[in-house]
């Protein structure tokens, strides 16, 4: 069986990333710390049942929005809960859903009904476009509104 798994590169936190992800996601597993000569060199970890590794590599690479992991919501309540915690700490809010946690890592945090309103292909879902384009955190009523509103 094949699998891929993510494979984040840190400058020295991929203990410290873990364990924080541990603390923002319910269902966060602790997999392994693998050490070398006392230092931490990478980890395992399982966000939502997606494996992820981390690996303490040095300052010569950084995250940046080309790669970006997104995370469908089903409720308000747990797109609010999500962006608060990675918000949280030294992240940064983006345009439509984006943000950046404190470790530079990219996040889409985003309403799974927000590709229905999206893709209608009529006025509602230029509505629901344009009312998202004025937002970071996403806000499900006011995409739904937008969507309902008569033109």
């Amino acid at each position: 069986m094949l699998t891929i798994t993510p494979f984040l590169w840190f400058d020295n936190q991929a203990e410290e990333a873990m364990n924080y992800y541990a603390t923002v996601f319910p269902r966060a597993k602790k997999l392994a710390v693998r050490r070398a000569g006392g230092h931490v060199m990478g980890v395992e970890f399982e966000l939502e049942g997606q494996k992820f590794m981390g690996l303490n590599g040095g300052p010569a690479h950084k995250f940046n929005h080309a790669v970006s992991f997104f995370v469908g919501c089903e409720t308000q309540g747990q797109i609010d809960v999500l962006w608060d915690k990675l918000i949280g700490d030294g992240g940064v809010a983006d345009q439509c859903g984006w943000l950046k946690d404190k470790f530079g890592l990219s996040w889409q945090i985003v309403p799974n009904v927000l590709m229905s309103l999206l893709s209608t292909g009529d006025d509602r879902g230029q509505r629901a476009m344009q009312a998202m384009l004025k937002m970071h955190k996403l806000e499900i009523a006011t995409l739904q509104a937008a969507f309902d509103a008569v033109s």
